[in-house]
């Protein structure tokens, strides 16, 4: 074998070992990094279907309430007639729901949901309810807010919430649709997939605060309580 013939095998045997080297630095990082986002999907599951409601929430300026079920709606107009807060701002309501429609479907007094129940249609995601309840929040110059939705939601609620309303405390208040604080989520399929894509959703918004990521949105601004129909 010649010198040349033994430095070409000298270099492709050091380059195999630093291939295997890499390949072992890339597939510990990926175990660790799997490791890490299954753990904290346990967590996080485990930490949301342990919420709950507040017997007696301690009364706050006023409620915030994101649009996406009628429970999340019905638990809202229930603080805001019994006191919990001056105003309700329904967050995130499509565009083509009337109030007379939203008052219908939330039931309650109708003297109070005109008076005392601003809309806004704005809002597409989170983000939006957030941008459009800090433009509220500032308007009328609230220092407390009971925030409600539901309890997988309320983690990413409170962090985007958070985010724009550094003034003013945020008391949540989670709305629980299936009781899963046995751990029953894990043998629930549909729970299994709502409390993932939560998850994953929160993970996002987490990156956000790293690498902020700007979305517009066309919408209309926060309507008042004298709205037309």
């Amino acid at each position: 074998m010649t010198a040349g013939m033994v430095q070409t095998s000298r270099i492709e045997v050091r380059t195999r070992r630093r291939a295997r080297a890499v390949l072992r630095v890339v597939a510990i990082f990926t175990l660790a990094v799997a490791t890490c986002f299954v753990a904290g999907f346990g967590w996080f599951s485990s930490h949301v279907s342990r919420m709950t409601a507040p017997l007696d929430p301690q009364k706050a300026d006023a409620i915030i309430v994101l649009t996406g079920g009628q429970s999340r709606l019905d638990a809202a107009m229930n603080l805001l007639e019994s006191g919990k807060g001056e105003r309700l701002l329904i967050s995130g309501v499509h565009p083509a729901a009337s109030r007379k429609q939203l008052q219908l479907a939330m039931g309650g007094d109708s003297k109070l949901f005109a008076c005392c129940v601003d809309i806004d249609r704005a809002a597409l995601d989170t983000i939006g309810n957030a941008e459009e309840s800090a433009k509220w929040v500032e308007e009328h110059a609230y220092g407390s807010i009971i925030l409600v939705t539901n309890n997988y939601h309320m983690p990413r609620s409170l962090l985007e919430m958070g985010r724009l309303l550094r003034d003013a405390r945020l008391e949540p208040y989670p709305v629980v649709n299936s009781k899963l604080d046995d751990g029953s989520w894990l043998v629930k399929p549909q729970a299994l997939r709502v409390l993932f894509t939560e998850y994953n959703k929160y993970l996002v918004a987490l990156a956000r605060g790293v690498v902020p990521v700007r979305l517009q949105h066309a919408g209309m601004s926060v309507a008042d309580a004298s709205a037309k129909e």
